[in-house]
């Protein structure tokens, strides 16, 4: 039967009982300290205090840059636990005989080797018996999956296989060698191979001028000329990773964003500016691995947590923010004061706090709104037999709701999943993201939004089965499922669905709404992954450099002598660079780019 948290045991998943009630709040709520009240901005404190509203990876950034600095940070957080969509969770009622509870999530962790920021924060927080702090609790995966349907072969892709790059890359070298690893994993037709690997070469020789202010505006499914290509073409290359990766689809997602995350990975994978392996997970929850040990050490700093407190607005005196008025769960209100504050929750939230006094003494931050999000959410599937499928994530490219998932446990060394987790029959966690909540699935005809939280688990499970079972071998079965947990910031069921923690997506033209992490208000920063940074994408990495970015404008603006926060931008290949030069002068000249043979040029007065 249903257990009223989302979770739901085996029988009442295969045998259809009724979804199950509102879920429960997570975990053990500690008594919440008010904050102090408000107070003239500097006054005792020499203008170092410092409010950061927003307990996310990017709140926890810049508070733990600052308190390196010596500055005093209070952390202000609505959810009754810090981390946002990175953190694990426990699901309630899951612990017996003293095992821990069974580890939930708003979606698996992912943290490839082209990240560089997250993983020097890692490196920063310490963690008993690692050398590297939480950074050692990164473990490679081998290999990634793409699972077809409808007797399609799947595809397997050893990242070992990739090989080693050449001493130097020219144009003809980078093009033999994208041909030769799509020719070897993707099964398409040799021209479209050489087609697509044509268009990978113009985006890595295109400048800077060309990749904003053209391909910014182009979508994928368009660069990409996927409309006249083959139906594989088009689910491998085009939709698959727009809908699987960024979470949006290929008829409207920026060039820009998907082909600087390609980019990034394949370097990544050519072993070029990487901190490490392609693919890497936690080798524990997320909570245990990193989350935890990162709140304990900003403690040890100094820094203040203040949990159940939401923002919801920010008052506005001489022209810089006095307060930030916050409101707790049972509708109390509270003003805290501080020299400085640093928005760090993500956009959707955010920009509920920024009233029209906020609004018109930076009207920059009106381009905020027209930034879009969409779901992208975690279920979990508690299995009763070890099912590694694959060491490393597998991507269910024919699913209608665009799933990816990883078998966990086989990561987290150190730990038996009986011994440790749960009612003691429970050996693996399978975890999954949803992408697409908005198309029909294959059991109900109806899209997940439209779904009970009972029916989503089924479909995704049934959607998982078609990929993995199609092939005359069972990987999935329903004698080993124990349970399932659903996020609980998605409400179901009712008559209008919601989702509290929702993605920021990239359709055309998303980049030139995106702010910096400085506003025209002296002391009002803005941090979150929805802030320019150089990775373009909503991700953990983009949150901790709009962060590092948020903290060394605060510096600035206060004098400070303190060390900038280093923020390490995505690998370039040098020898591209005489191209990418060349070709910002033909951009300012209206010209195509030199290994464009079809593109029609472009007047740059439409594009700047």
């Amino acid at each position: 039967m249903a257990d009223g948290t989302g979770s739901s045991t085996r029988r009442g998943f295969i045998g259809g009982a009724t979804a199950a009630a509102a879920t429960a709040a997570l975990g053990t709520t500690t008594a919440r300290a008010a904050p102090r009240p408000a107070r003239r901005p500097g006054a005792r404190s020499g203008g170092r205090e410092v409010a950061v509203l927003g307990g996310g990876v990017a709140g926890l950034t810049a508070a733990h840059e600052l308190a390196e600095r010596g500055f005093k940070v209070t952390v202000y957080e609505r959810k009754t636990a810090l981390g946002g969509k990175a953190r694990s969770m426990d699901v309630p009622g899951s612990a017996r005989g003293g095992r821990k509870p069974l580890p939930g999530e708003h979606g698996f962790r992912f943290i490839p080797g082209f990240y560089r920021n997250l993983p020097d924060t890692l490196r920063r927080i310490p963690f008993p018996g690692n050398a590297d702090g939480c950074h050692d609790n990164l473990v490679p995966s081998t290999e990634v999956m793409l699972a077809r349907t409808g007797g399609l072969e799947d595809i397997r892709i050893p990242f070992a296989s990739i090989g080693k790059p050449p001493p130097v890359l020219t144009p003809d070298v980078f093009l033999r060698m994208l041909t030769a690893f799509f020719e070897t994993f993707a099964k398409l037709p040799a021209h479209e191979i050489a087609y697509f690997a044509g268009r990978l070469l113009i985006w890595f020789t295109s400048g800077e001028r060309r990749r904003t202010r053209e391909w910014e505006r182009v979508p994928w499914f368009e660069f990409t000329k996927a409309a006249r290509m083959s139906a594989n073409y088009r689910q491998l290359l085009a939709v698959g990773i727009t809908r699987n990766i960024v979470a949006t689809k290929a008829e409207v997602a920026s060039t820009k964003t998907v082909a600087t995350c390609v980019e990034a990975f394949l370097f990544n994978a050519l072993g070029r500016g990487a901190d490490g392996e392609p693919d890497r997970v936690l080798n524990a929850p997320t909570n245990e691995a990193w989350i935890d040990p990162w709140v304990a050490h900003l403690r040890s700093l100094g820094v203040e947590f203040h949990l159940g407190w939401g923002v919801r607005d920010l008052r506005l005196e001489g022209g810089r923010i006095s307060g930030a008025v916050l409101e707790d769960a049972g509708g109390a209100r509270r003003t805290a004061a501080a020299d400085h504050f640093v928005s760090a929750m993500p956009v959707e939230h955010a920009r509920t706090t920024w009233n029209a006094g906020v609004r018109a003494a930076d009207p920059a931050l009106a381009h905020c709104d027209r930034l879009e999000t969409d779901w992208m959410t975690g279920i979990q599937f508690y299995l009763t037999e070890p099912t590694p499928i694959l060491h490393g994530h597998v991507n269910h490219i024919d699913s209608p709701w665009s799933i990816t998932s990883v078998s966990q446990a086989q990561y987290w060394s150190g730990r038996d999943f009986r011994r440790d987790y749960g009612d003691g029959t429970v050996a693996d966690c399978l975890s999954v993201d949803v992408s697409e909540w908005d198309r029909p699935g294959i059991l109900y005809g109806r899209t997940a939004k439209r779904c009970t939280r009972e029916e989503v688990a089924r479909e995704v499970w049934a959607q998982m089965k078609a990929g993995l079972n199609d092939t005359g071998r069972t990987v999935l079965r329903d004698a080993v499922l124990h349970s399932w947990f659903l996020d609980p910031a998605v409400e179901l069921g009712g008559s209008h669905a919601t989702n509290d923690e929702q993605l920021l997506i990239h359709p055309t033209g998303t980049w030139f709404n995106r702010p910096q992490a400085r506003t025209a208000i002296p002391n009002l920063f803005l941090a979150g992954d929805y802030v320019a940074v150089d990775i373009d994408l909503a991700t953990m990495e983009g949150a901790n450099a709009s962060a590092r970015a948020a903290v060394n404008a605060l510096l600035d603006a206060t004098g400070s002598s303190a060390g900038r926060c280093a923020i390490t931008p995505l690998y370039r290949a040098p020898e591209f660079e005489p191209l990418r030069r060349q070709d910002d002068v033909r951009h300012r000249l209206g010209l195509r780019n030199a290994f464009d043979l079809e593109w029609p040029a472009r007047a740059p007065g439409g594009l700047s």
